[in-house]
């Protein structure tokens, strides 16, 4: 990574504390990422992306907020990011994915808190996320009562914006969801100065698709036997696609695709054939997250496909580039939205049918359903969808763990035997 310390400074961060999780994720990443044989040359751009990670985004960033453009942080996959572009702002996905912010965020949160709020959390209040510094407005929703909580907190630190998210999808609970939205937009006018009219959200909506589009032909390519790319390289694609420029990664990914799909071809992948193949369910994660994806394919599995936020949940469903009208194209908005099947509603059964769906279509041998500790609507959920599986015959085990290496060689020793049993 190159000299960033005077913008760094400008941005109010503790560059000591900063320099210590910088001296943290270079090996942890050559670990994880670089340690990896056969890896596609198309992956050196988000190896490079890796490196630059709190650099050249972050001097973007700062360039375009010279400019007089506005920065939104988001936390959640409901954040309706094409009114942001459509006016001309930057959405950016916050990560909270570091041990390292835990403990800054059990300052002002209980302990018993589920780690990625107190993470996110802790990244402001320290001072050591430049992204987080960059924002001129964070957008919170109510998916969970630890983050409804969590937003008032971070309010006291930085102007926070909540979108109330219902937590049924009954036709009056849809009519909210488009109340909700149209002031979000509302708000995101005001903050940019800026007006929404059809063509600027006709072009920001094609663009948002186009990173649906892009992701979904990634995962596609995880469907062959043997698998061109590891499950390792495809999550951090995804994670990266929350932050990155837009226009630049569906570039950057779709070269990747080309290359993948001539693997295909010529019968190359990244593990053998009939490999144990593993669909991954449950809460996102957020990025340097990368423990779970790395213990099982250091077992002898390759996860083909994740059902997550930081997964599935981000990309599928396209909205409709169909409407005329601002209003016509914010309900279509809001509808591809509210189709996005997170375990904050009840019921949920749409949620248990995608994972159903998505072990068959990607000839998943077995489900690992990861929860985050404390993330109690997930956890509680799983009990459908074990069931759910077990009526299909399909082999599933749930793991819950936060983000410390202390209960690793434990999980290892799990995922090796649910693996034994997949053979």
């Amino acid at each position: 990574m190159g000299d960033y310390r005077n913008l760094w400074e400008s941005l109010g961060m503790d560059l000591e504390k900063h320099d210590v999780l910088c001296q943290a994720l270079p090996p942890l990443f050559d670990e994880i990422y670089l340690s990896q044989v056969d890896r596609p040359q198309g992956m050196n751009y988000f190896n490079f992306v890796i490196a630059e990670i709190h650099g050249l985004r972050v001097e973007e960033l700062h360039t375009a907020r010279i400019a007089g453009r506005k920065v939104f942080g988001t936390f959640c996959v409901f954040v309706p990011t094409e009114l942001i572009t459509a006016c001309d702002g930057i959405a950016v996905g916050l990560c909270g994915g570091s041990q390292f912010w835990v403990p800054d965020g059990e300052k002002v949160l209980p302990r018993n808190l589920c780690p990625l709020i107190k993470a996110s959390v802790g990244a402001k209040i320290s001072g050591t996320c430049p992204y987080f510094q960059s924002c001129d407005l964070l957008v919170g929703e109510t998916t969970c009562d630890g983050k409804k909580k969590a937003w008032e907190i971070l309010n006291e630190y930085t102007p926070t914006y909540v979108m109330d998210l219902p937590q049924m999808k009954r036709e009056k609970d849809l009519s909210n969801w488009r109340d909700e939205v149209s002031r979000f937009c509302e708000q995101v006018e005001a903050l940019t100065e800026q007006k929404i009219t059809s063509d600027n959200l006709r072009q920001a909506i094609h663009l948002a698709n186009e990173k649906r589009r892009v992701l979904s032909r990634l995962y596609g390519a995880r469907k062959a036997d043997p698998v061109p790319i590891s499950g390792k390289d495809a999550l951090l694609i995804s994670q990266i696609a929350f932050y990155d420029d837009p226009e630049r990664f569906i570039t950057q990914t779709d070269a990747l695709c080309e290359e993948l799909e001539k693997r295909i071809d010529q019968g190359t992948g990244v593990f053998p054939k009939s490999t144990p193949r593993i669909l991954i369910s449950g809460t996102p994660q957020a990025i340097p997250n990368w423990k779970l994806h790395h213990i099982i394919e250091n077992s002898g599995a390759v996860i083909v496909c994740e059902e997550t936020c930081t997964g599935t949940r981000y990309f599928e469903n396209m909205v409709d580039e169909g409407g005329e009208t601002v209003d016509e194209q914010m309900r279509h908005l809001a509808d591809r939205y509210m189709g996005v099947n997170c375990a904050c509603f009840t019921p949920n059964t749409g949620r248990v049918d995608d994972i159903v769906r998505l072990a068959k279509e990607y000839h998943a041998d077995g489900v690992v359903h990861y929860n985050l500790p404390f993330c109690h609507n997930y956890s509680i959920e799983y009990h459908q969808v074990e069931r759910a599986l077990k009526q299909e015959g399909i082999p599933v085990i749930k793991v819950e763990t936060d983000y410390g290496e202390e209960d690793s060689e434990q999980i290892r020793t799990r995922i090796e035997a649910f693996i034994e049993i997949l053979r």
